[in-house]
């Protein structure tokens, strides 16, 4: 969310960054909420006069009728309660004005970083650079839940009978290979310095609103029937709601905390035949990164954020490579997102595998993540990555791994969270 004050001296700027982000509908929120921030700026001006005027009234009041001017006092009296009647109504007009300007601005996308390149959606995202070389073995590999099958590693007919669509059981090798990715990810990051963190799995709804859009709550989250909770989609949520209302000492920053947990999305909309399987579901685990730092520091941990992402697929003889996000693609807290995609030798391309965002000071505005510094109290910046999410990478684990016997290598960085095992046999 935007500081009022910079979207009344700085409209222009706005509505170009809304144009920037092909979002041209909400061009009119920029004026309104104008309109309505100068409603609300004069009665508090007036509310305020008032206020300061009770106490003058009063002792006007007592000085009157001690010198027995009983009906000047009366007079004054009448005005006095004229007063408090206008203070009241201005009091509701100020809380309603609030509520209004807060909604909208609420919607109005944040300012991006000035890098960003400019495009409608994710078909105008640009390739940065890539890691590792990608290779098409000369045997055809097959779709990964095949892969999974030969190991008797997922069955599908069953989550679909408990769950419905969307949900999978995972068995034996490819479960273990499963948990094995999520515990190196954790200890992966440990090494690099972040804290290790369980969070909870469900979060009230001014947490939700305070770390997304309205749009993307609605697209992703489900709630709890009854009850002011929300399933999470990522761990990102309640890691950041962990910060909300906080005054955080300068000295104590940057935050940088590592976070497992299940996530739950909605997935709405059909998607194609090589997002079937486990690539887009509405249960995973995942191991995230957050971090909240001073906001000179933050294009700096943006780049070390993703980083981890690359170095850890790397890790695992992954090739990948990362995408700018362009300016349609980013969704509206965001100042500056890389997506980081790993290789497919089956479809011979790219996926995505992790996104990492820079979201500025818009969270912490949200949820009032302040800094206690040297200078006075300021917003933290906030920022978050993927550090592995399987299933999905499982899948280009296997398809990179794959050898012609349908045996699979397990990576020496792995093997220590696979029994030793340098590779798993299937079993079909």
């Amino acid at each position: 969310m935007l500081d009022i004050k910079f979207l009344r001296e700085n409209p222009e700027i706005v509505k170009q960054n809304i144009k920037n982000k092909f979002q041209d509908s909400k061009l009119p929120l920029v004026d309104e909420v104008i309109e309505l921030d100068k409603q609300s700026r004069a009665a508090k001006s007036e509310a305020d006069s008032l206020r300061a005027g009770r106490n003058k009234f009063s002792k006007q009041i007592g000085a009157l009728m001690a010198q027995g001017k009983k009906e000047e006092a009366e007079a004054v009296k009448i005005q006095v309660t004229k007063n408090a009647e206008r203070l009241a109504q201005l009091e509701a007009e100020e809380t309603e004005l609030s509520e209004k300007i807060t909604k909208i601005m609420m919607t109005i996308p944040n300012i991006i970083d000035p890098s960003v390149p400019i495009g409608k959606d994710d078909s105008e995202n640009v390739e940065v650079e890539k890691f590792g070389e990608p290779v098409v073995p000369d045997f055809e590999v097959p779709y990964h839940t095949d892969i999974m099958e030969r190991f008797e590693g997922i069955d599908l007919d069953s989550a679909r009978s408990v769950a419905g669509n969307g949900f999978y059981y995972l068995m034996g090798d490819i479960a273990r290979l499963h948990s094995a990715v999520i515990s190196y990810a954790r200890d992966f990051m440990i090494d690099r310095g972040f804290t290790y963190c369980v969070p909870p799995f469900m979060i009230r709804s001014n947490v939700v609103t305070g770390v997304m859009s309205f749009a993307e709550m609605d697209a992703m989250m489900y709630k709890i029937e009854g009850e002011d909770l929300y399933l999470i989609g990522t761990s990102e949520h309640s890691m950041i709601g962990k910060f909300i209302d906080t005054i955080i000492p300068e000295e104590k920053l940057p935050q940088t905390l590592t976070s497992y947990s299940p996530c739950f999305r909605k997935e709405k909309g059909a998607h194609g035949l090589e997002e079937r399987g486990v690539y887009r579901i509405h249960q995973f685990e995942k191991q995230e990164m957050i971090v909240v730092c001073k906001p000179e520091e933050s294009p700096m941990w943006f780049d070390k954020l993703w980083q981890n992402t690359v170095d850890l697929f790397r890790s695992m003889d992954i090739p990948v490579r990362t995408l700018e996000c362009c300016s349609g693609d980013l969704a509206d807290l965001k100042v500056k997102s890389v997506d980081v995609e790993a290789w497919s030798p089956r479809q011979k391309k790219y996926f995505e595998v992790g996104s990492c965002s820079n979201l500025g000071d818009a969270q912490a505005r949200r949820l009032k993540i302040r800094v206690n510094g040297k200078d006075g109290k300021y917003l933290a910046h906030t920022l978050n990555n993927t550090v592995v999410a399987p299933p999905r990478m499982l899948i280009a684990f296997l398809e990179n791994n794959l050898n012609e016997d349908g045996s699979v290598n397990i990576p020496e960085a792995l093997r220590p969270y696979m029994g030793g095992k340098d590779k798993i046999i299937p079993k079909n």
